[in-house]
């Protein structure tokens, strides 16, 4: 067996065309048909659709009488490709980033750590903020509060809370999001 490619079942065609579409009777919608809409038996559809030379594709299977179009469908298929390639890269990418504390953060630490903090949420990104409580530190649950409170209050133009502390395991969490901008 070496040498050989992974085994890779073939992908299913998403729309039939031609003579895969099993309806006795199709409407045929766009611009080979008189008023733009006619139903034909199949063969009359797929015979229309040979003799300019394109495919009978199958757009609405659960209509009645089922919906086709004359394309090419070589084409009709790379559209949709290009669509949903379009629809993916304009979906928003939520970028999530860290700042960790200690519980003993002195200001300096803390403004450090603010000026980061802003320019994430300037450049859209999320942040989560959190205190991470080392061995006996965890007695300090106040000052991990007050730690993270005094963060989101600096950041209060910038970016809103979008959960308030929260302890989990030895971390006590805070989430803020980018305000809206204006365009």
């Amino acid at each position: 067996m070496r040498g050989r490619a992974p085994f890779r079942p073939r992908q299913e065609e998403p729309y039939k065309i031609n003579d895969k579409i099993r309806a006795r009777e199709v409407r045929i919608v766009g611009d080979f048909v008189e008023g733009g809409n006619a139903v034909l038996s199949l063969s009359e559809a797929i015979k229309l659709a040979e003799a300019n030379e394109l495919d009978l594709v199958e757009i609405s299977p659960t209509a009645s009488p089922p919906v086709c179009k004359i394309i090419d469908y070589a084409k009709f298929k790379y559209e949709q490709r290009k669509k949903q390639k379009e629809i993916k890269a304009n979906a928003a990418k939520t970028v999530l980033k860290e700042i960790r504390f200690g519980p003993n953060t002195d200001d300096h630490d803390f403004n450090f750590k603010l000026k980061h903090a802003i320019n994430f949420l300037k450049e859209g990104s999320k942040v989560k903020a959190y205190v991470h409580f080392v061995g006996r530190t965890i007695v300090f649950k106040e000052r991990g509060e007050m730690l993270l409170l005094k963060f989101a209050q600096a950041l209060e133009e910038y970016g809103a809370v979008e959960q308030m502390p929260k302890m989990e395991g030895k971390r006590m969490f805070l989430f803020l999001a980018p305000k809206a901008t204006k365009k």
